[in-house]
């Protein structure tokens, strides 16, 4: 039976595909265009085409007013990523049973993909009754004793109960209010169920949208919004994947029971080539469908090129975040093979359960109060901004909290006084700041920071890799290495020009292949070019995840008794203290630059220089094992005098200068401040006389 693209593809299950389709009435267009913005637009009556993947392109939005479409405004389109946040809008249609619910609602791993139901009467499941109106989480669906069964959760006084319902479980099951906002990216991709529109309502309104606004001026009311589907699809004398939007006028007819499938060319996937057995490596390729992205070697594999793929493999990669907060993050995947070098940046450590997790034995971690904390113990120690310690070791003590003792886990430190150390013990659950002070100087490969150090941590690119054209790390300011992951690549290369071959990553590049029938005439793989590969933010949480999903998360750290109110006066004035990379050299430099600039004109002459290459002087302290102190002093008074009448001032920083927190640097900051000192008490003398 024939029936719109549209209404086919609305209705269409995705674990169905392939589908074979006729062209029962078809579209044409005047002259020889065949695409518009790259999407098929020419479809002849009595053509077949293959289905194999649709996903949403674009939505279709009404003003929704009184439980209806307001018949004064105008459909408009809204591209996914229009902006703004939206709050979904409970359908107030049921569905029918649990096959329904799973025939049409996007049920997935993330949180995006765990929708909530209830019942309007009870359903007894042996030991367990689910009450009407309880609210059911979805949370997967799986094969339970050889019958297809959803994994249901709720949850009763702050405990979760899990059960499975059969797909063939029938009833009402009305969707649950939604108190969760979204991007229209994310209602496309998870909150839109098959053959159902969706309602949502304006929650933020975000201003970024460069183009003109199609929707009513402060417009903060109800959208009814309805999916265009971008449909892949091979056809038969074609090599190439053609995308056809669900809204042309065309009519179709599912004929996949009797069409033999084989006469189609097979496109597969880098998911599919990676199923594959390794005894069926190498293999020769087409691209029917290249990555976009001019990154090499993404710019070599376009559509029509052949390849030959050697093998299949896991290949670790290090995560490495850009350390910066006044634009957005760029994010990176750094092979081990990695030649440029690296040299350490401080750690900034919100608390003492922080400096914890950071200790390494190899190592003794030595930092840097940038917050101040009043204990509420006698026995524990009240840190001020500017005292320095050596961490030690996690232990327990005795305090006494209401009259009675109890024993608490604290963390032992050395405090660093001008000639001597002193033994103190700090509560786990101190809210501080710490920042770390930098010894090492050394220039370290990759691989030997991931073998000697604990991740995350700090770095800059000091020796560029000079074995590519063009080093995308040597650009960036700092550095936070988070994690070694484990990833899936396919090992390619042309058969044209064999003199290199390239790693491509299987689940991050979105190509598409068709397999040919050729000999491979070299079995070993040339030399292999491994790319440092920058990532979206969304492939970055994607990687994340998947790499953690089966390690348990770390203890919580200990809570603050709370009867312990925080103590206002302790607190550092906000430009005291900057992002992570920056915060050894705001606290101290940029205090010093304001401060001084402020007492005097003859001080704005002095020049402070922090330069990495200037200051980085061998200490002889540092080769016998002891931590030089930094001048507390003069941070304290540094924070205490001059940073409450510089919190308006704001100066621009250099994207790029980042500066350790070492010996040398606090020894130009204590001079520079005596010296400013000496100058203004000589003019506030020579005011007087």
């Amino acid at each position: 039976m024939a029936c719109t693209l549209e209404k086919f593809i609305h209705s269409l299950d995705p674990r169905a595909l392939p589908r074979v389709l006729q062209i029962q009435s078809g579209i044409y267009f005047q002259g020889s265009i065949y695409e518009m913005f790259g999407n098929e637009c020419c479809l002849s009556t009595g053509e077949v085409i293959k289905v194999i993947g649709f996903k949403i392109n674009k939505l279709i939005a009404s003003i929704w007013e009184n439980n209806e479409v307001s018949p004064f405004s105008a459909k408009v389109e809204l591209p996914l990523n229009f902006p703004g946040l939206y709050k979904v809008v409970a359908d107030k249609t049921p569905y029918v049973s649990i096959e329904e619910i799973t025939r049409k609602v996007s049920i997935g791993p993330t949180r995006f993909g765990h929708p909530c139901f209830y019942s309007p009467e009870d359903i007894k499941l042996g030991n367990l009754t689910i009450k009407r109106g309880e609210q059911i989480t979805f949370n997967s669906v799986e094969e339970v004793d050889g019958m297809m069964a959803v994994n249901c959760g709720v949850v009763r006084n702050n405990q979760s109960h899990s059960f499975t319902l059969p797909l063939s479980q029938e009833g009402k099951f009305y969707e649950c209010e939604d108190d969760q906002i979204y991007t229209l990216k994310e209602i496309a991709e998870w909150k839109i169920p098959k053959c159902r529109n969706r309602i949502v309502k304006l929650s933020n309104t975000l201003h970024m949208w460069d183009c003109s606004n199609p929707l009513p001026e402060n417009f903060d009311g109800c959208l009814v919004l309805t999916p265009v589907y971008e449909v892949q699809a091979v056809m038969k004398f074609r090599k190439d994947i053609v995308h056809i939007l669900s809204d042309l006028d065309v009519e179709v007819k599912d004929i996949t029971d009797c069409y033999d499938t084989s006469s189609f060319v097979q496109p597969l996937s880098l998911e599919d080539v990676f199923e594959r057995t390794s005894k069926e490596f190498p293999m020769a390729a087409e691209i029917m469908e290249g990555p976009s992205g001019s990154q090499k070697p993404y710019n070599l594999l376009h559509t029509g090129k052949e390849i030959v793929i050697y093998k299949k493999y896991q290949a670790t990669r290090v995560l490495a975040s850009e350390i910066r907060s006044d634009s957005p993050k760029r994010y990176f995947l750094i092979p081990l093979s990695y030649k440029g070098k690296f040299k350490r940046r401080p750690r900034e450590f919100p608390t003492a359960y922080d400096l914890e997790i950071a200790r390494s034995e190899k190592e003794q971690l030595h930092v840097v109060a940038t917050k101040a904390f009043d204990s509420p113990h006698k026995e524990l120690f009240s840190v001020s901004v500017g005292d320095q310690f050596l961490v030690q070791q996690c232990q327990t003590s005795e305090v006494l909290y209401e009259g009675r003792k109890k024993v608490i886990d604290v963390l032992a430190c050395e405090q660093i006084l001008s000639d001597t150390y002193k033994k103190v013990l700090l509560p786990m659950y101190l809210e501080g700041g710490f920042v770390e002070v930098i010894h090492d100087k050394k220039q370290h490969q990759l691989s030997e920071v991931c073998k000697e150090f604990r991740l995350p941590f700090n770095v800059k690119v000091s020796v560029r890799d000079l074995s590519v054209e063009e080093d995308v790390l040597a650009a960036v300011p700092g550095l936070q290495l988070e994690e070694e992951i484990t990833d899936s690549y396919l090992l390619v290369s042309s058969p044209s020009s064999p003199v290199e071959s390239w790693e491509i990553p299987v689940y991050r590049l979105n190509m598409s292949v068709h397999l040919l029938s050729k000999d491979i005439q070299a079995v070993v793989p040339p030399a292999t070019k491994t790319t440092v590969e920058e990532i979206s933010e969304e492939q970055y949480y994607m990687v994340r995840r998947y790499e953690n999903q089966t390690l348990h998360p770390p203890p919580r750290p200990p809570k603050k008794p709370a009867t312990l109110a925080a103590n206002p006066g302790f607190a550092v004035p906000k430009d005291a203290v900057s992002d992570v990379p920056q915060a050894p050299k705001n606290f101290c430099v940029d205090t010093a630059k304001k401060l001084c600039s402020s007492q005097g004109a003859g001080v704005s002459e002095l020049q402070v220089s922090c330069q990495n290459d200037s200051v980085h002087h061998e200490n002889k302290n540092i080769t016998t094992g002891k931590a030089t102190v930094v001048d507390t002093g003069v941070i304290k008074d540094l924070t205490d005098q001059g940073l409450g009448s510089c919190e308006a001032e704001k100066e621009e920083e250099e994207e790029h200068n980042y500066d350790y927190v070492d010996e040398n640097v606090i020894e130009n900051i204590r001079k520079i401040f005596q010296d400013a000192t000496v100058r203004n008490k000589q003019a506030l003398s020579e005011g007087r006389r």
